[in-house]
């Protein structure tokens, strides 16, 4: 059933989108199950709300939960909550006032596009706060609150940041040498590992990961020391154009072995052009793994410029080659795995966020 309205509304999309690479970056929300009836719903004395997309829960499905006089905590993983639609704005900050002109993700964009119904339906349930039960916004990173107090949407409503949790018992440093002979890869040399469920899906900067490299190799000479491990959905093809020797790992799911592959690498190199709070960083910093990202989105509360890895010019190659460089020959490795690891037990466990949010549950409770 879930699968069946995830396809009805991707087909709706279809004939809206700007193209087939934004088809998964923009939410109509046109399609949902109504939950407001559900028993546990119904003896709920708290609502949570995470990521409700691809068909679990449609606008109407919202109205109905927001109606409920239940107090409501919704957790932002992406903008989709307060925008017109897309899950990421990039540049456009038509979300603060009203959507509409929808260049970047809409066919036909226009001052009454879908864009601008979206935003007009999601209005009609957050435009009255008095009429609202009592609720609490929550962001993954101060980026993406600090984007929510700015929308037209929910700039009247509470809004605080509770990070993502992660088990830290699972991601947790383990020798390199130890984690390489498990999973086949060479002990004598240094591993720039990328993952994405994707690799080639525009968001995750896969031509930048690239650019970096070939000035890379230009600068090192002993570049013979360099190999690249790649996590995810990746193509072959694309692969073999990359300046240094590749091991494409492909999708895994067993969490111990990303665990592993993530202790195996020296640096994590993270080229997105849009990013929340990405919980790859976190896994990797958890494995005692220093990341190089652009400083975009949440990336920066993470990545501590030379401390916790290298914060790099956001799209800039150069700068990004700089940073992989910096990490590999110039660190102090066993500094920047200690702080690493330190930065995430301190706001990224599981007991650290299970205290926040039980925080939050009290004070709505009250």
């Amino acid at each position: 059933m879930v699968f069946g309205r995830f396809v009805a509304e991707r087909l709706y999309f279809r004939l809206h989108e700007k193209n087939k690479e934004i088809r998964f970056a923009f939410s109509p929300a046109n399609t949902g199950i109504d939950i407001s009836q559900h028993p546990l719903v119904q003896e709920a004395d708290i609502l949570h709300l995470h990521w409700v997309n691809f068909g679990f829960l449609s606008i109407q499905s919202l109205q109905k939960l927001f109606s409920s006089g239940k107090p409501i905590v919704w957790t932002l993983h992406d903008m989709w909550a307060f925008t017109g639609g897309c899950h990421h704005s990039g540049d456009c900050e038509h979300y603060q006032n009203h959507c509409g002109n929808c260049f970047p993700y809409l066919r036909n964009p226009s001052p009454d596009d879908l864009s601008a119904k979206i935003w007009q339906k999601k209005h009609k349930i957050f435009g009255e706060t008095e009429k609202l039960p009592p609720v609490q916004i929550i962001g993954c990173s101060e980026w993406l609150a600090n984007r929510a107090r700015k929308s037209s949407l929910f700039k009247n409503l509470p809004i605080s940041v509770i990070p993502n949790p992660l088990d830290t018992n699972i991601f947790k440093p383990i020798a390199k040498a130890e984690a390489r002979v498990k999973l086949n890869l060479p002990v004598d040399k240094k591993l720039i590992l990328f993952a994405a469920a994707k690799v080639t899906v525009i968001w995750k900067g896969f031509s930048y990961f690239q650019e970096a490299l070939q000035i890379l190799k230009e600068q090192i000479s002993h570049s013979t020391d360099i190999e690249l491990v790649i996590l995810g959905e990746s193509d072959g093809e694309v692969n073999k154009t990359l300046p240094f020797k590749t091991h494409a790992l492909g999708r895994i799911t067993d969490i111990e072995k990303i665990a592993l592959i993530y202790s195996a690498a020296n640096v994590f190199t993270i080229p997105s052009i849009q990013e929340n709070l990405p919980n790859t960083i976190m896994e990797a910093m958890a494995c005692g793994t220093p990341a190089v990202g652009f400083e975009v989105g949440g990336i920066p509360e993470m990545i501590e410029h030379q401390q916790t890895g290298f914060l790099a010019t956001y799209k800039s190659a150069e700068n990004f080659a700089e940073g992989i460089k910096w990490v590999l020959y110039e660190a102090d490795a066993e500094v920047l795995a200690e702080n690493a690891r330190k930065k995430v037990l301190e706001n990224y466990s599981q007991e650290v966020v299970k205290g926040r949010y039980l925080e939050v549950y009290k004070s709505l409770a009250e």
